[in-house]
């Protein structure tokens, strides 16, 4: 029998959200009988005729309809574009229509987590517009609750919608303690709900 994983499934540009997804996956991993699978999504072009290689050269290979389909709970990972997710995350979401007709996402978990340049840069704008498609696929959203003192006394990323970082202008600053310990605490969450779940 195939262990369940939690899709952590993220697209970077800069790193952050690499690291982050890696974080989120040791959350995950922490929870016995649940594992992490790491996925990222190619970029998109305004160029018509460019077509990604089918295996990046560094990072998560691309997820599949099957990566997506079959797991036990899902966590987003999107840098921030005015408020909004990332082109290449929204485009990968657009083509999960039939994932969405057979109903394979209903019930199980998802979480979202984002990096901004600049602390008030549509963290909370951007995790609200990443939860919308999981709702349509019936997906019970999990954000973070303020049992997690890590909300309380972050001075930099970090919220109930979900984990966040601040990356700075250059894109450069590590990730926080706080921002850490929040990743993780999404992972671990999502992966002891889906596990309740598969218990019923």
């Amino acid at each position: 029998m195939k262990q369940a994983y939690i899709l952590v499934l993220y697209y970077s540009r800069y790193g952050a959200l690499e690291k982050m997804a890696r974080l989120v996956a040791r959350g995950v991993e922490s929870i016995d009988g649940m594992e992490a699978r790491i996925r990222t999504v190619p970029a998109v072009s305004a160029v018509s005729e460019a077509v990604e290689a089918e295996v990046p050269e560094q990072g998560a290979v691309y997820c599949t309809e099957d990566d997506f389909s079959q797991c036990a709970g899902l966590a987003l990972g999107s840098p921030t574009r005015f408020g909004n997710m990332a082109a290449p995350m929204k485009y990968f979401l657009d083509s999960t229509g039939s994932q969405w007709m057979s109903g394979s996402m209903i019930d199980k978990p998802a979480g979202v987590f984002t990096s901004t340049a600049s602390l008030h840069g549509g963290q909370e704008a951007t995790l609200l517009s990443m939860q919308i498609p999981l709702l349509h696929h019936g997906m019970l959203i999990s954000g973070l609750p303020y049992s997690e003192t890590a909300l309380n006394q972050t001075r930099t990323g970090g919220t109930p919608y979900g984990p966040s970082h601040l990356a700075g202008a250059d894109g450069k600053l590590p990730i926080s303690d706080d921002e850490a310990e929040l990743c993780q605490a999404l992972g671990k969450r999502l992966a002891s709900i889906a596990l309740k779940l598969s218990a019923d």
